[in-house]
């Protein structure tokens, strides 16, 4: 049962796409979609994810049927309403944050806090939920200390599963010639992906970007992928029609150097680890989990959020410095291969699930 919104929409795709050949496991995927059009805005509380989602989770088991051996939710908020349902069918219920986590963020995904006795509501029925799942899976550390933290979970009963990427799909093809010393024509590109410019940074960046443009001239490139209306200035690129996972998005990686997400609030960005696939440098904020992935000095450069100043410095040391930058984007490859491999952590996802099965009566 996976939740379609955000990045999880790309996480549901590898997953269909990795598991249907995993040994031993027939998989049978129901979506849990979050639009709202205008008759379902008309029942009351369907304004409200969770509501929507849990009410839209349980008629998806209803139809689905009881020939089931186990059950896999990502993320809880299809789980929570699903009730006695979760422990009737041995259960695993993902998350890439908790919902305290997303309540620290909530500024910056248009999220409210609701009032004190509403949020000790929603607490109880998420640690309900946790607890009553046979196992859980997260994202991040990150996730995981949170829920021992927040919700008392014990840490051996959640398993650590970054969503990962295709790496065979991202990892840049050889060109003849390159001995991986940068592109021929000496510009330093570098690339931003986001759909929400302001939330992920991107403005920040283009300040900082001039500042990279006045000292390195021509030998910097910028290239932003969004759906924003935004003016591209000098040395600026926008690409406004890329999806996910297309091959012109995957190309445009392959012919950057930099990847630059400064993003003010995010838990665990997919395009990082796209981006390391790609062997890419990387430069990002140590918001949520991103420094897991973003480790300063050696798989790329953490900055602090909206500041400017920091960031235009981060970049122009990844400029002026060819060996830093290739080491750094080696070590993000490096990283990805080993711990981000989508078509490895779907097999750790099936083997997970396949641990909670028990034997049927």
């Amino acid at each position: 049962m996976l939740e379609q919104t955000l990045g999880h929409v790309t996480h549901g795709q590898n997953l269909r796409r990795l598991l249907v050949d995993a040994p031993s496991f027939t998989p049978r995927f129901l979506p849990v979609a979050f639009d709202n059009d205008s008759w379902t805005r008309r029942i009351p509380g369907f304004g409200n994810w969770t509501v929507r989602a849990g009410v839209r989770a349980r008629r998806a088991l209803r139809r689905a049927g009881t020939d089931r051996d186990a059950l896999f939710v990502h993320t809880q908020v299809p789980a929570v309403l699903l009730g006695r349902l979760i422990g009737r069918v041995p259960t695993v219920v993902s998350l890439d944050a908790t919902p305290k986590q997303y309540d620290e963020l909530g500024e910056h995904y248009a999220h409210d806090v609701g009032p004190a006795w509403v949020e000790r509501i929603k607490t109880r029925l998420n640690r309900r939920c946790f607890e009553r799942a046979d196992h859980l899976v997260t994202w991040a550390a990150w996730t995981k200390q949170n829920l021992a933290d927040e919700y008392g979970i014990e840490p051996g009963k959640v398993t650590v599963i970054p969503p990962g990427v295709d790496v065979e799909r991202w990892i840049a093809p050889a060109a003849d010639g390159d001995e991986g010393d940068g592109h021929a024509d000496g510009v330093v590109r570098v690339l931003f992906v986001g759909g929400d410019l302001e939330r992920k940074g991107g403005f920040d960046l283009i300040e900082a970007f001039g500042r990279l443009r006045e000292r390195h001239g021509d030998r910097v490139e910028l290239h932003l992928v969004t759906p924003t209306d935004v003016d591209a200035g000098d040395g600026v690129t926008v690409h406004r029609t890329m999806t996910p996972n297309s091959p012109e998005l995957i190309a445009l990686y392959h012919r950057c150097d930099v990847f630059c997400l400064p993003t003010r609030g995010d838990c665990l960005p997919m395009v990082l680890p796209e981006a390391g696939a790609a062997g890419l440098a990387l430069v990002s904020t140590d918001v949520g989990a991103i420094g897991e992935i973003v480790r300063d000095g050696e798989t790329g450069l953490l900055v602090p959020v909206r500041d400017v100043d920091a960031l235009a410095t981060a970049l122009d040391r990844l400029v002026a410095d060819d060996d830093l930058r290739q080491r750094v984007a080696h070590a993000a490859s490096e990283l990805v291969r080993s711990e981000h491999d989508a078509a490895r952590n779907a097999l750790r996802i099936a083997d997970t699930i396949r641990s909670v099965v028990r034997p049927r009566s």
